[in-house]
């Protein structure tokens, strides 16, 4: 026969599970001044890009020479928080870097008590494709966001030389020129019905999925979740000053940027 008990709870407080969205740095060096060097070239010019953000320092991709290397934690936060990132929690690496961090105020976080990471099938690589060049800056993890961006940010004047947009959490749409010199920045896809001859960068907080897309493609640079091409090397004819897609495969090769022309 089943016992019930009498309770009480606390009417002063509650006790919870709960989960919290956490913006991850996987270091893959511990080389402190490139690290702050390529934030540097990556941030730089975006002063407002992290608005005070949890951080997870993740060492499980240090490479095996450096798995065991002595990582100055306190300059690594310091580096952190100068750009508005809350380090909060430290994951992987050797014992020695996780008594460091602990000691530096990290908490050591096991990976069971990481979310899930489903892996992602492998898109299909498209006909005709032109591949860019791969260049991967010291920046967030590369996840897929859990929640689909907020309401979509449109922009109906030309955005100048030396002007900025960002669309935070969401998507981009412009319809006007992006002009030399001029930037447009998304969490999410970012959409020119005009001539794009400024930079465009998708996926800014590190979402594989997004895609830049625009009617006449003729950047200064291109970007998503961090993999990035210049102008330095031209795009090929069939896409250059045509409509045109940019989304991010993954293949056994590592990460390319795949500019597909649209049909007119």
């Amino acid at each position: 026969m089943p016992v019930v008990l009498a309770g009480q709870a606390p009417a002063s407080f509650e006790l919870k599970s709960t989960s919290l969205s956490l913006v991850s740095l996987l270091l893959k060096l511990p080389d402190l001044e490139q690290l702050r060097a390529e934030f540097e070239t990556r941030f730089g010019d975006i002063p407002n890009f992290f608005d005070q953000d949890p951080l997870l320092v993740d060492l499980s991709l240090l490479q095996a020479e450096h798995a065991q290397a002595s990582i100055d934690f306190e300059a690594l936060l310091s580096l952190l928080k100068a750009r508005k990132l809350k380090p909060m929690a430290v994951h992987g690496g050797s014992p020695a870097q996780i008594a460091a961090a602990t000691q530096a105020g990290l908490v050591a976080v096991s990976e069971s008590a990481l979310p899930h990471r489903h892996a992602q099938e492998s898109p299909q690589e498209p006909q005709n494709k032109v591949e860019a060049d791969k260049l991967v800056a010291a920046a967030p993890a590369k996840t897929k966001p859990q929640e689909e961006p907020a309401t979509t940010l449109v922009v109906e004047h030309p955005v100048r030389s030396g002007q900025q947009i960002y669309a935070r959490g969401r998507d981009l749409v412009v319809l006007a020129m992006v002009n030399p010199g001029a930037e447009v920045i998304a969490d999410g896809h970012v959409h020119v019905y005009a001539p794009l001859r400024g930079r465009a960068i998708a996926g800014a907080r590190g979402d594989t999925s997004a895609r830049i897309f625009a009617l006449n493609m003729q950047p200064e640079l291109i970007s998503i979740a961090g993999v990035y091409r210049t102008a330095e090397t031209p795009l090929a004819s069939e896409v250059w000053r045509r409509p045109a897609q940019i989304h991010l495969f993954s293949g056994e090769g590592g990460d390319k940027l795949v500019i597909t022309a649209l049909a007119g």
